[in-house]
């Protein structure tokens, strides 16, 4: 039963060994194509042959990758398992270094010239759409030492991200308090939500403020490395000719930077429901004030309600129908064959994630405990892996990927379908109570939070870009400010949730929080035309779900009926959020 709840990720090798004769041909492929340097383009035939080696080339090096870093999560504790995930990156970065004059010498032809070549060679016409977005680029891409260096310099950029996971997974001593039932227990982020939604406040706040208390003490340390890591993203923007870090990670996925404007213009136009929300939840609670660690903890007790994974797997299967016999059935097997690595134990990452290459399956890793969370963590994690799926088989490799602005979508759209059938077939008033609060919570966390922390990462990246330092009071104030602005005057900003900027890993990945909050928004549009017009909003949400890259992100969501170069999804996802807590009041008034 233990081997059945754990992935099975020798499907994409079988043996270290074969890892590393796939890898010594990947390094020989790359050989190969770096040697017809100076001729990549020079006819018709020769161009297809290097679109060829180029994407058979970046198959099998992604694939190698998801291997090593999946099968290392696992176990972080294997030796070897961590040295194939060094490997894999060093590697990663080694053919990026040798292919880097590649993109140089291509551009020195012309959209007109690649047309030309595509009457000559009709094969070549695949590759039409990304020839097209290769062009535009065409500024931004330095000459061929230039590149090479830029390789190197990015590579030592990821570094900073790297320094944060070290310093807070095997250096940070987090304190141990003393829990309700007077065990000992960790003030680390692996007890982040255990603590935080228990109905202990005494306990909630001694967890907080120990937690965060301990990222304050390092607050000048991690202050320098973000520093580095916004200058990283700084210097390769204006290298590159970008006029902002910003300007140069929206074009990458084709985002208008007035979407980024919007989505925080809007929202912030619109906090008043999350102030009236923190306002109901405050006195629900009988408290003085609320401050942040009384946020989590459920308005409606769950009680010991706990879920086997076979009652998740049900549950998922069965808000997931609507989708079609096809869908479910794919997730059926998700289950069968041994997609998902599901109890958390020693050594393995914590949290969730979905992964896969172009011809493994798409795996998915849960940390599953039995929560209502966790059913729907589940959900949301197979909304990735259904994405991923139907991408690759509807796709060739070249346009098989989708957008992080799109890759919200499909799994918090899964998570409302449970949402919603869930509380269709609840057995209580208070079962329903529940499930609204969670929407609630949801939404804070989801569309309103990371809405501020896009605000945040806004604002350092501006301040670094005219020069001016980053400091720990600075940046300390800035969040400060922004948790005022966001949850209202009547919401109690502490000193230690001021310095919780420090313990977002998400900002070492620069302007990439705020499309949760935009996913969150398509989907709830994509929800609510599969609920009102049923089974033609389906049919045009599976389209979206096929299309992987073939369309840029917007006009891939306008595939499924979204238009996100408009306000009305920011505007219709809080008034979701206004409508959820007015049919909560309204339960719990009764």
């Amino acid at each position: 039963m233990e081997e059945q709840t754990r992935w099975n990720l020798r499907k994409m090798y079988p043996t270290d060994a074969l890892w590393y004769e796939d890898l010594k041909e990947t390094e020989h492929l790359c050989g190969e194509l770096a040697a017809r340097k100076g001729h990549c383009a020079e006819n018709a035939q020769a161009l297809l042959k290097t679109a060829q080696q180029y994407f058979g080339l970046d198959q099998k090096l992604y694939h190698l990758v998801v291997f090593a870093n999946s099968n290392f999560d696992q176990n972080m504790a294997d030796s070897e398992a961590k040295k194939l995930y060094e490997t894999a990156q060093n590697t990663a970065t080694a053919i990026g270094e040798k292919l880097s004059f590649l993109a140089p010498e291509l551009m020195q032809y012309t959209p007109e010239d690649f047309k030309e070549y595509c009457g000559e060679c009709p094969e070549l016409a695949c590759y039409a759409s990304f020839a097209e977005d290769f062009f535009a680029k065409k500024k931004h891409i330095l000459s061929d030492v230039m590149e090479q260096m830029m390789v190197r310099m990015n590579d030592m950029g990821a570094s900073f991200s790297k320094i944060f996971e070290d310093l807070v997974i095997n250096d940070l001593a987090f304190p141990k308090i003393t829990a309700p039932d007077g065990r000992e227990f960790a003030a680390s982020e692996a007890n982040y939500h255990t603590a935080l939604m228990s109905y202990d406040r005494s306990f909630r706040e001694a967890y907080f403020k120990a937690l965060l208390g301990t990222y304050g003490n390092y607050r000048n340390t991690i202050t320098s490395i973000y520093y580095g890591s916004v200058k990283d993203d700084c210097f390769t923007a204006k290298n590159r000719r970008y006029p902002s870090a910003r300007a140069m990670k929206l074009f990458h996925n084709h985002i208008p930077e007035e979407v980024y404007d919007n989505l925080i213009e809007t929202v912030g136009q619109n906090v008043a429901p999350m102030h009236e929300y923190v306002e109901y939840r405050r006195g629900k609670m009988g408290l003085d004030a609320l401050h942040f660690y009384d946020l989590f903890v459920p308005l409606v007790s769950e009680g010991d309600r706990k879920y086997t994974y076979e009652e998740a797997q049900q549950l998922v299967l069965e808000a997931t129908a609507v989708l079609g016999s096809d869908y479910t059935a794919l997730v059926r097997r998700a289950f069968a064959e041994r997609w998902i690595d599901v109890y958390p134990r020693d050594n393995k990452r914590t949290g969730a994630y979905s992964t896969g290459s172009y011809t493994s399956y798409p795996y998915v890793l849960l940390n599953f405990t039995g929560t209502l969370d966790d059913v729907f963590t589940l959900a949301h994690e197979l909304g990735h892996s259904m994405h991923t799926y139907f991408s690759c088989r509807n796709q060739p490799y070249v346009y098989s990927g989708y957008s992080i602005f799109c890759a919200e979508v499909a799994s918090t759209l899964n998570e409302q379908l449970l949402s919603d059938y869930l509380f269709r077939h609840a057995s209580s008033k208070e079962e329903q109570c529940l499930l609204l609060d969670k929407k609630l919570n949801d939404l804070r966390s989801t569309f309103y939070r990371q809405t501020m922390f896009a605000a945040f990462e806004q604002q350092t990246h501006q301040w670094v870009e005219e020069g001016k330092p980053l400091l720990p009071e600075e940046l300390s104030r800035l969040h400060g400010e922004l948790n005022r602005q966001y949850y209202g005057e009547r919401f109690a900003v502490d000193p230690e949730l001021c310095n919780e900027w420090e313990r977002i890993p998400h900002f070492y990945t620069a302007f990439y929080v705020y499309q949760y909050a935009t996913g969150i928004a398509a989907a709830t549009a994509i929800a609510d035309r599969i609920f009102t017009l049923g089974e033609p909003a389906v049919r045009d949400y599976r389209k979206f779900l096929c299309g992987g890259s073939s369309l840029h992100p917007i006009e891939m969501l306008k595939v499924a009926g979204v238009d996100m170069a408009s306000p009305q999804p920011v505007l219709a996802t809080a008034q979701v959020f206004r409508d959820t807590l007015a049919q909560l009041k309204a339960l719990q008034a009764e």
